[in-house]
């Protein structure tokens, strides 16, 4: 059975750093996108970053651009999400998810038109001022 798993999420400053990661096993997922989206209460859940299996394709939701930095280990089957200059709004659950779609239909998914095939748990993070 296919798993997302992350970690990595915590409390940490405002300007601070943070690394999660997201653990794939089961089914190869060597054909597939994998991303970040976070979901803060009260709110959708939002694209973060998506990167290809292979690592040449990436993309990144304006709000964490240039701050946020998406990148995979295909030995270790696992995604990492290195988030610099933290913002107290960048607080959330954060989530993996794959889709062998590819790295632009996994950038679009959305609740109403959704393209991601599998989920992780989430992991908490929190920035605080």
């Amino acid at each position: 059975q296919a798993q997302l798993l992350e970690s990595g999420g915590r409390l940490v400053q405002a300007g601070g750093s943070l690394r999660l990661s997201c653990a794939a096993s089961g089914p190869s997922f060597s054909d597939y996108a994998l991303g970040w989206f976070r979901q803060a209460p009260g709110e959708e859940r939002e694209f973060v970053a998506a990167v290809s299996w292979g690592g040449s394709t990436t993309a990144y939701a304006d709000a964490v651009k240039g701050r946020f930095t998406i990148s995979r280990d295909t030995a270790r089957n696992t995604v990492y999400l290195q988030m610099n200059s933290l913002k107290p709004e960048d607080t959330a659950v954060y989530y993996c998810a794959a889709t062998p779609s590819g790295v632009v239909p996994l950038a679009k998914h959305t609740p109403q038109h959704p393209t991601a095939d599998y989920w992780g748990q989430g992991t908490q993070v929190t920035v605080s001022s």
